[in-house]
């Protein structure tokens, strides 16, 4: 059941105003300005919930969603429905922003270097942390793939986009992963970062 969190301090933007930019399954990042929603409580959450059902948003009431490693938690046949819902209350015109791990980017290292100690790196990437019963991955992507599922979802346009050039680009989150960890400068990005427009 969707519960409707009181607003934190420090997080008192208009609620109606909040929600034209949603961060699903934000966790423990905050981002100003966004409406956040998650499954688990932390003292920004405006909207404690799972992200595939959003029956508090009205269709077509929103511009932007950002969600970062958050839909290869969903099972490989839920990704359309989900990605449905999300586009159903986004305004035309409107940007779906995602970030999930590259599975191609993944093998590609596993060619050259395999698992290494097998309990970071690449098996967090591709079976996700497994700190708790909702940190596991259930589908994997690459950019071929989540694009065709984007436009068959009912998106007109995908794109790339580079998290250096957005509002949060100093929100240190899952879209700057690279490895070796934290080597942005010479490291590979291991996450898959597209936008959809509706």
């Amino acid at each position: 059941m969707a519960d409707s969190l009181p607003q934190s301090e420090g997080n008192n933007v208009d609620t109606t105003l909040k929600m034209k930019r949603l961060h699903l399954g934000c966790g423990s990042k905050f981002i100003p300005g966004f409406f956040h929603v998650d499954i688990q409580h932390h003292s920004h959450i405006d909207q404690l919930c799972s992200v595939e059902k959003l029956s508090f948003v009205p269709d077509g009431a929103v511009e932007l969603i950002y969600a970062c490693h958050v839909l290869e938690h969903f099972g490989r046949f839920q990704i359309v429905d989900v990605l449905q819902e999300w586009c159903r209350v986004l305004e035309t015109g409107g940007v779906l922003r995602l970030s999930v791990p590259d599975f191609a980017a993944c093998a590609a290292i596993y060619y050259e270097q395999g698992l290494k100690d097998g309990l970071s790196g690449l098996v967090g990437l591709v079976s996700g942390g497994q700190r708790d019963d909702t940190d596991f991955h259930h589908m994997i992507f690459d950019a071929p793939l989540l694009s065709g599922l984007l436009l068959q979802a009912g998106f007109s346009e995908v794109r790339r986009w580079d998290w250096q050039n957005t509002e949060h680009s100093d929100v240190d989150d899952y879209s700057q992963a690279y490895l070796p960890h934290m080597d942005k400068e010479t490291g590979r990005l291991m996450s898959l970062n597209l936008e959809a427009v509706k």
